[in-house]
């Protein structure tokens, strides 16, 4: 336009931008009611749009009143492209950045929901966050005017050298993909390495997995070594389960009172100690006839595998004390030993600790 600014035209262009403020405001009070009511529903996926509502709705207000202001002072039609491009990049980026956060807000909600998805892992979010952040980048060049075919075949030759260079980046990025993919390690799962690391799965990232051990310490090993180790995980095909307890008693024990006793040590424990299963069935089974005892193991339902030592303390803790009250002899190790004194041979049973100070010389039988 070549006219000259008059006073109608400020004024238009007043109203167009308080109309775009105006409706900013009213939008950001809309959509704070409608966070409110969402916070009350179950799915927590409506929070995640809501919020990243008010990013953009917002900002697309004041947006749409800047450019009805634009629009109607009499720029250049220079000035006036400019201006639009400005105000469409803006609207681009502040949209990019919104659906970005809608959508990994999504992916983790969706990941959280679901049991065997990985809820904390953060290699599925920050993929999905750089996917879509990638994409509004491509778009704003494409709005400005510049082509993004020779960047696309750039990247595409450039992609080559950058991954030859990056193999072990890439090979972890891969392997924590495959692991997740393929549900076998899980955050919140306990999993123990043929190296001897074991603990509780932190979060498994682009680049890393990390885990808590019991005496909570971090243990962080890239994810191709992750993929590639033997391993054990306790919490798969499901967290519970069992524990085996090793007792002897003495020969001239009743072992069917033994059973018995034993069965309502574990009844008692199964029913009070907190981590325990008490529908799990539990196991008696006599095996060996050992040295000084009767050997039995006695297999007990854990809810997880920390719980196991807690049962554990509990159970031998009341085992013993009813075998004391029950008169049930849980035998010391005993051992006979000779001691040669001269040419006589003098044979003694002993139990405890063998001390080779205590003769002059000494054989086992």
């Amino acid at each position: 336009m070549n006219r000259a600014l008059t006073v109608d035209d400020l004024v238009f262009a007043g109203i167009a931008l308080a109309s775009g403020l105006l409706a900013a405001f009213a939008l950001r009070i809309l959509l704070r009611w409608l966070g409110g009511h969402a916070d009350r529903t179950r799915w927590s996926g409506d929070d995640v749009i809501v919020h990243a509502l008010r990013a953009v709705v917002p900002w697309a207000a004041v947006v749409g009143g800047v450019a009805g202001a634009a629009a109607v002072l009499p720029l250049t039609r220079t000035v006036q492209h400019h201006t639009n491009q400005v105000l469409t990049v803006l609207l681009i980026f502040v949209a990019t950045v919104s659906a970005a956060r809608v959508v990994t807000g999504l992916v983790r909600t969706v990941t959280q929901s679901r049991s065997g998805v990985a809820g904390s892992a953060t290699i599925f979010v920050n993929i999905t966050r750089i996917l879509v952040l990638a994409i509004g980048f491509l778009v704003v060049l494409q709005t400005l005017g510049i082509s993004i075919a020779p960047m696309l075949t750039a990247l595409g030759v450039g992609g080559l050298a950058v991954a030859l260079a990056l193999q072990d980046t890439l090979a972890n990025l891969f392997a924590g993909i495959h692991i997740l993919a393929s549900k076998t390690v899980q955050p919140g799962d306990y999993i123990q390495l043929s190296s001897g690391e074991e603990g509780y799965v932190e979060d498994i990232n682009w680049r890393q997995t990390t885990i808590r051990n019991l005496s909570n310490n971090l243990i962080v090993l890239p994810n191709g070594q992750l993929a590639q180790a033997n391993m054990t995980n306790f919490m798969r095909p499901e967290e519970q389960l069992t524990i085996l307890v090793q007792v002897g008693v003495a020969y001239d024990s009743d072992l069917e009172q033994v059973e018995r006793v034993t069965n309502e040590v574990i009844a008692e424990t199964m029913t009070e100690v907190e981590g325990a299963v008490p529908d799990h069935e539990p196991i008696i089974r006599f095996h060996t006839f050992g040295d000084s005892r009767i050997g039995f193991t006695v297999i007990l339902g854990v809810g997880e595998f920390s719980d196991q030592y807690r049962i554990k303390h509990e159970f031998i803790k009341r085992l013993h004390k009813r075998y004391r009250a029950e008169g049930i002899r849980i035998p010391a190790p005993a051992r006979t030993v000779a001691l040669q004194q001269g040419a006589t041979v003098i044979p003694q049973q002993r139990t405890g600790a063998f001390e080779p100070g205590d003769m002059t010389s000494a054989r086992l039988d």
